[in-house]
């Protein structure tokens, strides 16, 4: 079974209750695209806080290009790339 989804860098905009947040795109892929994501179930158990202004990495769905799930919480002295990576080949 293939995972599909497309994996995004954002930005926190906006918490909600619940661990829900809106979260505005700076990849390339969709820029300046907002989605209403959840926190993934690995970071809530071990309780990731997620402020405004964080940048996090999200997945979504082809389907449902509104919603996304919050894979991942960037350092703030992490170096992001914001091109799509491609899988290195050996």
């Amino acid at each position: 079974m293939t995972k599909d989804v497309i994996e995004l860098i954002g930005i926190v905009e906006e918490t909600f209750p619940n661990a829900t947040f809106r979260v505005r795109i700076l990849s390339s892929e969709a820029k300046d695209h907002e989605l209403h994501c959840h926190l993934a179930g690995r970071m809530r158990v071990h309780r990731v806080h997620i402020l405004p202004g964080d940048r996090v990495k999200v997945e979504m769905t082809p389907y449902d290009l509104q919603k996304g799930r919050i894979t991942y919480r960037f350092r703030s002295d992490q170096d992001i790339s914001l091109q799509s990576e491609q899988p290195a080949t050996h």
